[in-house]
C-alpha cells in the first residue's frame, strides 16, 4: 500500500507540531483553511496537507459553506491515546513514589 493510499491513524496526526496547533485552534472554534493557515508562517497548501491527515485520522471534519471549507475538531479519536497514556501512568506513579520515599529519607538522615 502506497503513503497515499494508507490512512493516518490518530498518533501519525498529532506527532506533528503544526497538526496539534491546528486542533488546539479549532478547540476554540470552528475555521475555514484561511484564518487557520493566518496562524502559521507556511503555505495554504502545507496546511491543507495538514488537515487532510487530520481528516483521515476522524480528528476534524470540514462542511461546504458556500465557497470556503469549514473545519472543525472531532475529538473522540484522541480517546485513543489517552487511553494509551494510562496504561503508562502506573509507571509514572510508581517511579514518583520511589523518589518521594528516597527524598523524605534523606531528608530524616540530615
Amino acid at each position: 500500500m502506497s503513503q497515499a493510499q494508507q490512512k493516518h491513524d490518530v498518533f501519525q496526526a498529532i506527532a506533528d507540531p503544526t497538526r496539534r496547533e491546528v486542533l488546539r485552534l479549532l478547540s476554540q472554534k470552528e475555521m475555514p483553511i484561511s484564518k487557520i493557515t493566518a496562524y502559521f508562517p507556511i503555505s495554504r497548501t502545507a496546511i491543507a496537507k495538514h488537515l487532510h491527515v487530520l481528516s483521515d485520522a476522524k480528528l476534524i471534519s470540514g462542511r461546504k459553506e458556500g465557497r470556503e471549507k469549514i473545519y472543525q475538531l472531532h475529538p473522540e479519536p484522541l480517546e485513543e491515546v489517552q487511553q494509551w497514556i494510562s496504561f503508562y501512568e502506573k509507571f509514572w506513579s510508581n517511579k514518583l513514589s520511589i523518589l518521594k520515599h528516597i527524598v523524605e529519607n534523606d531528608d530524616k538522615n540530615h
